[in-house]
């Protein structure tokens, strides 16, 4: 059982390092350095480019996106204005793409946004956008690869397919075991209690649309 705190992002006290840089759920780093393990023998280089992320963290990045201050894409990957938008559109906009804080998967340590740094082009930097996934791109191989074994391990993608909420995420792989029950306890409520005396950009428009974001964007997810 997770605590409010944990699935929130206001806490570490559920993580174990993962490298310097990152960090998972001890059974999720298990599971993962085991599938790491497996994508080497094959030919793989798999490393994360993103695991545990704070509230903090997400707060800045959905302010910065909110405001203008960094890039907001529309549902094409194509670049949004963020000053030409009502609140409304704006955050329809982020919620395609980067989660509430407070409501974001990568809270939990059991997330992982994944790729191969060895088939990275050089003077390429990392996008994290399907077409780097897709056949063509940069990591497709690396991609069927996880389609095929990542179930052995008790990964899954949560955003394999467009259900009409968050885009495509292909590089986004979640440890079940740990991800599911957790998805089950976060409320809304849950997430009012995490935005206390925290600012929020459109916290209003948030907080008036809360439930249909809650069922749309953040439980709208594949479960296998």
């Amino acid at each position: 059982m997770m605590t409010h705190a944990m699935l929130t992002g206001k806490t570490r006290e559920h993580l174990v390092p993962l490298g310097e840089a990152h960090s998972l759920q001890p059974a999720a780093l298990t599971a993962f350095t085991g599938l790491q393990q497996a994508a080497a023998g094959d030919g793989f280089q798999l490393q994360p480019a993103s695991t545990f992320r704070d509230f903090a963290r997400q707060r800045h990045i959905w302010n910065q996106k909110f405001n203008g201050e960094r890039p907001l894409l529309d549902k094409n990957s194509q670049p949004l204005v963020a000053a030409t938008l009502s609140v409304a559109e704006r955050c329809a906009a982020i919620l395609r793409w980067s989660a509430l804080p407070g409501a974001s998967r990568h809270h939990w340590g059991t997330e992982l946004d994944i790729y191969d740094p060895s088939r990275l082009p050089q003077g390429a930097r990392l996008q994290l956008e399907p077409w780097e996934y897709e056949a063509g791109g940069y990591f497709a191989e690396l991609n069927d690869w996880l389609t095929a074994h990542m179930a052995q391990f008790d990964f899954y993608r949560p955003f394999a397919h467009d259900r009409g909420g968050v885009a495509v995420e292909p590089w986004h792989i979640s440890y079940q075991p740990l991800s599911r029950p957790a998805a089950q306890q976060l409320t809304p409520e849950v997430i009012l209690e995490a935005w206390q005396h925290e600012d929020i950009a459109g916290d209003t428009w948030l907080r008036l649309h809360l439930p249909d974001i809650f069922s749309r964007f953040i439980m709208n997810i594949d479960e296998d």
